[in-house]
């Protein structure tokens, strides 16, 4: 028997109502104006607004509007509570606020594709041969059992995933004592896939879908492997940073190395620049992350530029080999030597990736 169209019972009426029956089941009603939820939350109106656009939700501009719910007004009964505590300063509230809100958003993002994609497959299963969509009550209770078996796990994971990522923060940064908490010594890396955008013209979505994955796997597999983090991931493109400069190099170099092994994948260029980083809201920026960006856009495909501060830490390690790079031109660059990490000769020669020549430009 033909499977059905798993799009056939996805019809807009249908699609409303899966929203709306997730709305209902994961806010609640909505009951209260913005005058009335910022009044029962101890916070005036404009603050509100603020703080709710600042995560990423509209405010309705009628003030009669009723658009919040009690899950809303839980939510900003606990934001006013961290606000009043101190924890974080007033002139930051905003940033930490859009900063929560763009890391949820992206979240939600990713596990509505998986969960539309289930429920839409789901629905066809239950549905598909059946000679009229299915009644709004028949959507509401299959919403509310795939919410019922999903939800609340990963909602506990999400939970469970922010507390160990808060301890290994934790672990990171706090053995700092002395100077500024948010600026600290850094190794800043970008790795970048050559051609991509062209690339991109030539394959079809389920292509670059799986290309992305790959892309995503290999570098958080290695970054976290030699102790680092990644910062933020655009497309084809990943910023990580470590600790120690040895970690560093061995992530540069371990990346070179996994994608070298695959054919019909884009080579990478990578640049790493050490130096102090200021920490803000989970991204990092100074000078450091300047130059280890221009390093990775001058550098050739399956290349590793340094600049001359990570060169120094390294330049006794057996593990690793600097060649300077002569005649490179990069913007704000004219007063330090960049130079091609490689592995050292005592390094089994098949890991050896291919660089650009110690006195050209990389």
């Amino acid at each position: 028997m033909t499977p059905p169209d798993e799009r056939s019972q996805a019809t807009p009426e249908v699609l409303a109502t899966i929203r709306a029956e997730l709305e209902r089941t994961l806010l609640g009603v909505r009951r209260y104006t913005l005058r009335e939820v910022a009044d029962l939350a101890g916070l005036e109106p404009t603050r509100v607004r603020q703080l709710w656009q600042a995560l990423g939700f509209t405010v309705d501009p009628d003030p009669g509007a009723v658009m919040f719910t009690d899950g809303d007004l839980g939510a900003l009964r606990n934001l006013a509570a961290i606000l009043g505590s101190g924890a974080i300063d007033p002139s930051a509230e905003i940033s930490a606020a859009r900063s929560l809100g763009q890391s949820m958003s992206r979240l939600s993002e990713w596990q509505f594709a998986l969960l539309s994609s289930h429920v839409v497959s789901q629905l066809s299963t239950a549905y598909g041969t059946a000679s009229a969509p299915p009644e709004d009550e028949e959507i509401r209770e299959f919403v509310d059992d795939i919410l019922r078996r999903v939800a609340n796990r990963a909602e506990s994971l999400q939970g469970y995933m922010w507390r160990r990522h808060l301890v290994a923060t934790t672990n990171r940064t706090a053995v700092r004592v002395q100077g500024d908490a948010q600026t600290r010594p850094l190794v800043v890396g970008f790795a970048d896939m050559v051609g991509y955008t062209q690339l991109t013209r030539r394959i079809d979505a389920d292509e670059l879908n799986v290309l992305l994955d790959h892309f995503e796997a290999a570098v958080s597999g290695v970054i976290t492997r030699h102790a680092g983090w990644v910062i933020k991931t655009v497309g084809d493109e990943v910023m990580f940073a470590a600790e120690d400069a040895v970690d560093a190099a061995r992530i540069a170099l371990e990346l070179q190395q996994a994608f070298a092994a695959f054919e019909d994948t884009p080579a990478l260029r990578i640049g790493l620049a050490s130096g102090p980083a200021l920490a803000r809201f989970g991204d990092l920026f100074g000078s450091v992350v300047n130059i280890a960006a221009r390093l990775t856009g001058a550098a050739r495909p399956g290349s590793i530029l340094i600049d001359q501060q990570l060169a120094a830490e390294l330049e006794d390690h057996p593990e690793f080999r600097l060649h300077v790079v002569r005649n490179l031109r990069v913007k704000d660059f004219r007063h330090s030597r960049a130079y091609v990490l490689r592995r050292g000769r005592d390094t089994d020669a098949r890991t050896e990736n291919p660089t650009a020549p110690p006195d050209s430009a990389a």
